[in-house]
């Protein structure tokens, strides 16, 4: 098991792509980093620092601590966490929440409707559903999804600021069976927190949660910043394209690890909460933004919305960029779409 901190010296590049990393290959030209790990969110979060960055280890080691104490405020599956506690007692009567975590919250809550609902902080339930049915192998009854669909909608949470500063902003539900959920938002927004530790010290640092959330700033020894590999969604162990990363967030979704198949047919793992039925129009998002919980909140929205609402949020949103890859049709071939990513930052490999 990796231990709280754990210092790693090696060369490698990040692979961002679904939950799970692809595995180690070594990309030409990249030197050897330092490296700090810790196991949170149940995956591993890492700094990453160039050679001879002395100067940023006790920064980053501070920076996965709170990343630690992040998780035991968020998570849904602790029932001692604010987030919990929240979800527990807020359709009885609003919850004082702490002023970040409640802005948090808002924040989820305006992205879904400014994504159409793509992306929904409330839908837990239905994701639950299908985490459940993948388990058995089989599709959720029409019983079983009315039930987890009257249990979802951002319309229902009520946030009340502080008065004056006078007591903490509070949160309610005006329906039981309500829950919010940042298991789509939770880990970029640790890294940015994270990352407001290391970005006083200055230097060169990459920032990862799990390899599908990242965030870097300045640039890796001898490049112009971070090379990230994206993998192929079809074939995960071959690489798709390089991105250069610099000073920037990304984020991945994708159905290339968590789906199953009934009856023939291919279900991922995340789900449209507007239909209550896994999308299937696309393989996977890589989302680019300023900070990492937007572009982790994104790559959700626009794995759901496809290829041209997608498109059409990053023309009127100048700060994101995105690569899609949406699901070939009728035996085509993979034809990748890109929004507002640089020729000169995105590389694409031929295949072998």
């Amino acid at each position: 098991m990796t231990t709280r901190r754990e210092f790693l010296t090696g060369g490698g590049f990040l692979s961002a792509e679904g939950e799970e990393p692809a595995p180690d290959l070594l990309l030409a030209g990249l030197g050897n980093t330092l490296r700090l790990s810790t196991l949170a969110m149940a995956t591993e979060f890492e700094a990453i620092l160039n050679p001879g960055a002395g100067s940023l280890l006790q920064g980053a080691w501070d920076a996965l601590d709170l990343v630690n104490q992040l998780e035991d405020q968020m998570s849904i599956y602790r029932p001692h966490s604010e987030l919990s506690r929240l979800n527990a007692r807020a359709a009885d009567e609003p919850v004082p929440v702490e002023p970040r975590l409640f802005n948090l919250l808002r924040r989820s809550v305006e992205l879904s409707l400014a994504t159409e609902g793509a992306f929904d902080p409330t839908a837990g339930a239905l994701v639950a559903l299908w985490r459940n049915c993948r388990r058995e192998r089989r599709l959720p009854h029409d019983e079983e999804l009315d039930l987890a669909r009257s249990q979802i909608g951002c319309q229902h949470v009520r946030f009340l600021d502080s008065v004056d500063d006078l007591g903490p902003p509070t949160i309610g539900f005006d329906r039981p069976g309500i829950s919010l959920n940042l298991n789509a938002m939770g880990k970029g927004y640790a890294l940015d927190r994270a990352a407001e530790i290391l970005a006083p010290l200055g230097g060169d640092w990459l920032l990862h949660g799990g390899h599908s959330s990242i965030l870097a700033r300045g640039s890796h020894t001898g490049c112009t910043g971070w090379p990230v590999s994206i993998r192929h969604p079809l074939f995960p162990n071959r690489q798709l394209a390089t991105l250069t990363l610099l000073n920037r967030a990304m984020s991945t979704s994708g159905s290339a690890v968590q789906f199953f198949r009934y009856q023939g047919k291919r279900y991922g793992h995340i789900v449209d909460p507007r239909t209550g039925w896994p999308t299937d129009g696309m393989l996977a998002v890589t989302v680019l933004t300023p900070d990492a919980a937007l572009a982790e909140a994104l790559s959700t929205a626009f794995f759901v919305l496809g290829v041209e609402k997608a498109r059409e949020y990053c023309h009127n949103h100048s700060e994101v960029a995105a690569l899609l890859m949406p699901a070939p049709t009728d035996g085509n071939r993979l034809e990748p779409v890109v929004c507002g990513i640089p020729e000169t930052e995105l590389i694409f490999h031929p295949d072998p």
